[in-house]
C-alpha cells in the first residue's frame, strides 16, 4: 500500500467515528487516526508529532476542530 493509499484508508477509519450516530466519538476518531498512522513506515513520524495537536483538537470541545485536524493531513 501506498503512503497516499494509507493516509486515506487512516482518514476513512478516523471519521467514522465522527460520522452522526451510535459511533459518534470524537476521541475515538483522533485516537484512531494516530493509531493508524503508526501502521505504515511512511507515516508513523507524523503520527507521533502531531499526537499532541490532536489533543488539542479533542480538547476545544468542537467536533469541527477533530474533523479538521484528521482531513488536514497530507
Amino acid at each position: 500500500m501506498t503512503r497516499a493509499e494509507h493516509l486515506q484508508w487512516c482518514k476513512d477509519r478516523a471519521l467514522e467515528y465522527l460520522q452522526p450516530g451510535a459511533n459518534y466519538n470524537p476521541q475515538e476518531a483522533i485516537t484512531s487516526m494516530m493509531s493508524d498512522l503508526g501502521k505504515h513506515p511512511e507515516t508513523t513520524q507524523a503520527g507521533k508529532s502531531c499526537a499532541m495537536l490532536g489533543m488539542f483538537a479533542l480538547t476545544s470541545g468542537n467536533p469541527q476542530d477533530a474533523r479538521r485536524f484528521i482531513e488536514g493531513f497530507n
